[in-house]
């Protein structure tokens, strides 16, 4: 390959990194998040210098004993106990290394300092970075006050780094994503990215389109590839003159990224929790999903996980879940400050991770241990073996009109997951587990929930409400307890009159009541169809029974369905297939053919 040729090959970015490991001098890289740079100081490195490890410390995950920590140790000399720095094992590598501190500015004050002797003198406490073998010092960031923690302001450090401030023009991701995403051509879609005004890149930065390219290959909405800030989907939206969004692009966007691929953009998938379970543990994502509390998302998580794996997933609350919960140091015999990784990390079994109550951590020095593991696929810098998917779960910021208490977070955060989704109570099947576990008494809730009350009331009413009102049922207890209590003598605003004539015997219509007179249905459906094509009164009961009724109960009174069903306008009978998971549209599709043969 001649001179020209590597040259014009070569990104900026990885001229710059050449050039300042010959100079041995430290680089400081500025760029707007997403853009490629960690991922081109991995990728030029193991492509230009074979012989030399990249060390990553993503500043933004430290904790101040990680680097370093006084710890005693026997002096070999006189035998006696002595105060030693232990240097983290990761610097020393037996081998030339470039030390990248990925999001330097991100940091807490205390690991400031200590990545500001690194940047300036190329050492850590008592020890020099070159008598280790390092090679190059890289700090990187963006610059946005949103952001980070710190700006650096003090002439006395500025004066020691050869800095750089990049675009996504300056990084090699071009390249990764067209040779990630072989056989498509990526070039229609090049274009219409460079079409597309500055705010609009920053928004769909090279790494978002990356998750939105990802979505695409498996059939999902596009939309999925978006990040959630602070609870709302991302808006590729051009600011207006006042600085607020202007006109909300993002669906002509996307569905110009669609046909560009030749792929559709669907507006939904039937069953989309256990769909993107199952997509990430095929390409090792890492998801999102948040939704109101108590509608089941976790349970179907980790079901959905158990069954991909066939063993449990790692799950971790994050509420109570501690740094020490996930690592801790300890000195190592050869000097050197090591991390035991909790147990459940370790071993070749495969492994996934659900991360639950993901915006309530506890503190934030175990967000960012966990932050690693989401970002890095990593723990204090050792790679999780045979992990295959994460999972994050978390509520939004407000439900029903009340402010729930969880955290914000920014754009670097929310973008590295896969897919993101919103998921709603009707994308969770837990009334089929309902039904399973409290039989009769279950379909007696799920009726009254489905027919008695409004939409409102539905949201008030989740399925753990309603699994509670079973329990208290049959305990013969208030079933007004089970509701949400609002203090001061206040519960959910639900009536639960209707209910509680459910439970006494008031008659009702539902799909066990059709069944038990389902001659006296079929002759009102035949007297509906001879008066209009369109149906009437008793074809809308019959209709919406059907429609709300679980799989379990269309099978178990599957031969009334097939009599019932054959009576509907054929408009209804179609609404059956629409937006249905594969289970139900497999039993309808069963029941119209054997209609067809009859």
């Amino acid at each position: 390959m001649t001179t020209e040729t590597q040259q014009s090959t070569t990104s900026r970015l990885e001229s710059f990194i050449d050039a300042m490991i010959d100079l041995r001098q430290t680089g400081q890289v500025f760029g707007e998040h997403g853009i490629g740079k960690t991922a081109t100081f991995f990728s030029h490195l193991a492509r230009a210098y074979p012989d030399t490890t990249l060390v990553y410390v993503p500043a933004a995950n430290l904790t101040p004993d990680d680097l370093l920590v006084n710890a005693p140790v026997r002096d070999p000399r006189t035998g006696e106990l002595v105060l030693r720095q232990l240097v983290m094992s990761r610097l020393r590598p037996g081998r030339p290394f470039v030390l990248l501190i990925d999001d330097s500015l991100q940091a807490g004050d205390t690991i400031q300092s200590q990545l500001m002797q690194v940047a300036c003198n190329w050492s850590l406490g008592e020890h020099d970075l070159r008598a280790l073998g390092c090679v190059g010092v890289f700090l990187t960031d963006n610059e946005s006050l949103s952001e980070t923690s710190a700006r650096r302001g003090d002439l006395a450090l500025l004066d020691r780094m050869v800095t750089m401030r990049i675009t996504a023009n300056d990084t090699s991701w071009r390249r990764y994503l067209a040779a990630k995403y072989r056989p498509w051509d990526l070039r229609p879609v090049f274009s219409l990215w460079a079409s597309l005004s500055p705010a609009l890149r920053e928004l769909l930065s090279p790494r978002t389109l990356d998750h939105v390219l990802a979505n695409a290959r498996e059939g999902f909405p596009l939309r999925w590839g978006l990040p959630l800030v602070d609870g709302e989907r991302l808006r590729l939206a051009e600011p207006g003159p006042d600085g607020r969004p202007g006109q909300n692009r993002t669906a002509e966007i996307l569905d110009r990224i669609a046909a560009s691929l030749g792929v559709a953009n669907p507006a939904t998938v039937a069953d989309p929790v256990r769909q993107v379970v199952r997509a990430a543990l095929r390409n090792r994502w890492t998801v999102l999903l948040q939704g109101p509390p108590g509608c089941g998302k976790t349970e179907l998580v980790r079901e959905t996980l158990r069954a991909g794996l066939g063993r449990d997933a790692l799950y971790f609350s994050l509420p109570v879940t501690n740094v020490e919960d996930l690592c801790a140091p300890v000195p190592s015999p050869d000097g050197t400050l090591d991390n035991l990784l909790a147990a459940p990390f370790t071993g070749p079994e495969p492994k996934a991770i659900v991360w639950d109550e993901y915006n309530r951590p506890k503190d934030r020095a175990a967000f960012a241990k966990l932050m690693e593991v989401t970002q890095e696929w990593s723990l204090a810098g050792r790679r999780i073996e045979n992990l295959r998917a994460q999972i994050a779960v978390q509520n939004p910021p407000y439900h029903l009109g009340r402010k729930l208490l969880v955290s914000r977070n920014n754009i670097a955060q929310a973008t590295r997951f896969t897919a993101s989704l919103l998921v709603e109570p009707e994308d969770i099947p837990a009334n089929e587990w309902l039904l399973a576990r409290y039989g009769r008494d279950a379909e007696t809730v799920l009726e009254w929930w489905k027919h008695d009350i409004d939409d409102e009331g539905r949201e008030w009413i989740t399925k753990r409400t309603l699994e509670r009102l079973v329990k208290l049922h049959r305990k013969g207890l208030p079933l007004e307890m089970a509701t949400v209590y609002l203090g001061d003598g206040e519960y959910a605003p639900v009536p639960l009159t209707a209910l509680v004539d459910r439970f006494k015997g008031r008659p009702v219509t539902g799909l066990r009541e059709l069944a038990r007179d389902v001659d006296a249905w079929e002759a009102r459906l035949r007297a509906a169809a001879a008066h209009s094509g369109e149906g009437g009164d008793d074809s809308d009961v019959v209709h919406q029974i059907l429609a709300n009724a679980e799989l379990s109960q269309l099978k178990r009174d599957r031969a009334v369905v097939g009599r019932l069903v054959a009576l509907l306008p054929a408009k209804l009978r179609a609404t059956y297939l629409v937006g249905a998971s594969e289970r139900h549209q497999r039993f309808w599709t069963e029941v119209f053919t054997e209609l067809r043969r009859s």
